[in-house]
Parts: structure tokens; sequence; C-alpha cells
């Protein structure tokens, strides 16, 4: 998918189309996770800290990621991959390799070039957004050729011609060469694929250890015969965050780790597994990461079981001096149940029995970002760059940003045109976080 995450961004919200949008983290220490190529035209790009790409592009929209909305858009495409093959190895969200012959649609260069065609009319049919597609004999050469046919294109490699296609290309075009071995490889005078075949395998094997050498001096060759695999089911569930400022106060983290364990357990539903241990991480302030673990009796996907659950972990934690992340997991997958019920009943009991309610329990707790206990004070919820909100009056649009008391949204759909922008008191009771709007009208999946 081409520059996935900001096109996202761009195709629901019409007033971004054709501006630069950067999509990552905003804080002091956030980093950008996807740059639109109108951004890229000012230097910006993926894991440059995003005060550098303010510095770069003072006037692009910047918004937090929405993970569960490209995840959905994700699964369409997988899912478009699947019907091809039944060899489709994800990569990450937006990116994957498919055995074509596997499938039976292709079996030689003009087949998989209609295939690869038809791929990119369905994807863009799908979910509005578009895809490059590389096509080749083997995954290491298709991957060069999915880089090279960006944005919105396909380029076919033949087989026989691998050699020739990267003879004169940097040799960080290789999986696995990064700015360090390709610095090393460059004081050692080889700077070209070309260069690596000619120093041999055995010089590459004495720069770089026997593993590392023999596998480069192979790809340099244009050799790559590793299969595509399968999808395998997922072995844990996990989400956390990076906080701008380390947390210090016991009750402010007990919220956010109740907070991680409510997401958690959304993108555990959503996969279709319960699970049976609940995971706790924490690094902090010296950057030291501690891990703790409880298994239940029996799996789950009780956002209260697993919120209990990582509360008890935290009570074993020091967090003296500050925290600076937190995360919460879920692994022990097993496929939801009947019996399953049983065994979050049990825990539930276990789990009221044994503690008081917690902190941001209640109906009140699913409307907001961040609940303290009534004894704090009153509660403000938290309006993030780019989330969906809907408001009685004006309907569905987005925040563009928040700030003393404030939050100016504008209202725009998918498929309308630039949207108007208003602003509103940040505990406007008319207003409200929302789910996203599919990309395309009549799509519920997105």
């Amino acid at each position: 998918m081409d520059a996935f995450f900001a096109a996202a961004e761009q195709a629901s919200k019409p007033s971004l189309r054709g501006k630069p949008v950067v999509v990552g983290g905003l804080g002091p220490r956030g980093v950008v996770a996807t740059a639109s190529y109108e951004a890229r035209r000012f230097g910006v790009h993926s894991a440059m800290p995003t005060g550098q790409a303010r510095r770069l592009a003072p006037n692009a929209a910047y918004l937090v990621p929405r993970f569960a909305f490209y995840r959905s858009i994700s699964e369409q495409v997988m899912e478009l991959l699947r019907r091809l093959s039944p060899l489709v190895e994800p990569l990450s969200l937006d990116e994957a390799f498919v055995d074509l012959e596997a499938g039976g649609v292709a079996d030689d260069s003009a087949s998989a070039r209609a295939a690869g065609e038809r791929l990119r009319v369905d994807i863009l049919a799908t979910t509005g957004l578009t895809g490059s597609v590389g096509l080749a004999g083997s995954k290491m050469i298709a991957k060069i050729a999915s880089e090279e046919a960006k944005p919105d294109g396909l380029v076919l490699i033949e087989p026989g011609t691998e050699r020739e296609l990267l003879g004169p290309r940097s040799v960080r075009i290789l999986p696995g060469i990064g700015p360090a071995t390709g610095e090393h490889l460059r004081r050692a005078g080889m700077t070209t694929v070309t260069d690596l075949v000619e120093a041999g395998e055995d010089e590459l094997v004495r720069l770089l250890g026997r593993a590392h050498g023999a596998s480069l001096y192979r790809m340099a060759q244009g050799y790559d015969d590793r299969p595509v695999v399968a999808e395998r089911d997922a072995k844990s569930v996990s989400v956390e965050d990076t906080f701008d400022v380390d947390l210090h106060d016991r009750v402010r983290i007990r919220i956010e780790v109740e907070r991680l364990a409510e997401r958690c357990v959304g993108r555990l539903r959503a996969s279709g597994h319960s699970g049976r241990t609940i995971v706790l991480k924490v690094r902090r302030y010296d950057f030291s990461t501690l891990t703790r673990s409880e298994t239940l009796r029996g799996p789950t996907d009780d956002p209260g079981v697993v919120r209990e659950a990582a509360g008890r972990l935290l009570e074993a934690v020091d967090t003296t001096g500050g925290v600076r992340l937190l995360g919460v997991g879920v692994s022990g997958l097993a496929d939801y149940t009947q019996e399953d019920l049983f065994a979050q009943a049990d825990a539930a009991a276990a789990g009221e029995a044994g503690a008081e309610a917690a902190p941001g329990d209640g109906p009140e707790a699913e409307a907001v970002e961040l609940v303290e206990p009534a004894e704090h004070g009153p509660v403000e919820r938290h309006w993030a760059p780019g989330n969906d909100v809907r408001h009685a009056v004006y309907g569905a649009g987005w925040v563009q940003g928040s700030g003393v008391g404030r939050v100016t949204v504008r209202f725009e759909e998918p498929w309308s045109g630039p949207g108007r922008v208003r602003t509103f008191s940040v505990d406007d009771p008319e207003l409200e976080p929302s789910e996203p709007l599919p990309l395309v009208r009549g799509d519920a999946a997105a």
C-alpha cells in the first residue's frame, strides 16, 4: 500500500487530499510513522523525530495514528490477496508476499502481470486507496520491484534478469544491509552489488561472519529461494504507550494500565481469540524494563478480567522515579469457545471478591480517553488530532486540534467535499468520540 497510514487519513478527510500529512506520535518523544508523498517532498520520512518533521514541514497536518481503522482496511486487502492464493505472508499491515503460482492464477509473466493489474483495481474499488505491485521469481526481487512501482504502479522483473538489475545498485538495496553494515562495506571498498559479487563469498564471510556473509553473497547474485509462508496464528496480542512526560502518580499509572487493558481486549476480540496469560510491561525512567505476568484458570476476552489482572500485576511493580512506557498484553491464545465463558465467570468472581472497583469502571469510562476518580477533580476528555467525533447537530467530523479548554473540529465525510470548521468547549455534551466512517460508501467493514 502507498504511504498507507497517511493515505488512509487523506482518503477519510477530504480537506487533507493533496496536502502534506504526517502520522505518528505528536509529543516531545514522538516519531513519524508515515508521511504522505506531499510531506516527503520536504524531507519528512518514517522513523524521523516528529519535532524534526515539524521544522521541515511546519504547515503539514500532524495526526495521531488510528490503528483500528488501518487494521480494518488491511484486513480487506489481505482478503483480496487470499482470493489469489492460499500462500499469503503478511509483513505488516500494509505489505505482504503472495505466491501466485500456488494459487493457480499465474504460471508465466503475462498471467502474473494480469493478476497484478486486477489486484490493483480490486484494492482501489474495495478500499479507495492505491497499492503498488512488484512481480518477480523470488521474494527479494519482488520486494525491490514493489518499491520501484511506488506510488500506484506495477513493475515486473523477468526471471533471469536479476543480476543485471542488481549489479549497479547500492548494497543497501539488499535485505539485511542497514546503515551500519553499509558503512562497514563502504570502508572495505564495496558500494554496489557488483562489488559484493566480485569480492567473493570468502571475503564477505571474513567481513561479516559465516551466516551473514554467505547469505549476502547469494542475494548479490540474485538468488533467494525463501518460500512464501502462509500467515501463522498470532501468539499474543498487546498494546503499549510511551508517554511524553514520565508518569509519577500511582493513580494515573493505574488508570493508564486499565485503559491499555481495554484497548488490548478490543484487539483480542477483533482477532477472534481469547487468552489465558495477562502480561504487564513497565519501562521506567532509567529505561529499565520490567515484565510481569499472571496466568488465569481459563482463557478470557472479558475486559474486566484483563483489567483487574493487569492492576494486580501493577501492584507488584516499583514505579518510584517515574514510568515512561506501559504495555498490556494477552498470550496463551485460544479460539473463543463456549467453555471459556465458565472460566471467565470464575475469574471475574474471584476478582470481585478480592478487590474493590477500580477507578474508571462504569459506563462513563467508555466515552473518555482518561478518567480521574471523582476526588481528583473534574473529568476532561482528551481530543487528539485526527480522531473521529460526532456532534449531535453537525454530524461526523474529526479533531483538528485542542487546547485551553477548546476543541476544533472539521465536519466532513470521506465522500463529501472539504467541510466547515467549528470550535467547541472540550466538555460540550453534544460532542462525542466516534467510530471511523468507511472510505467507500456502503462498505460497513471499513
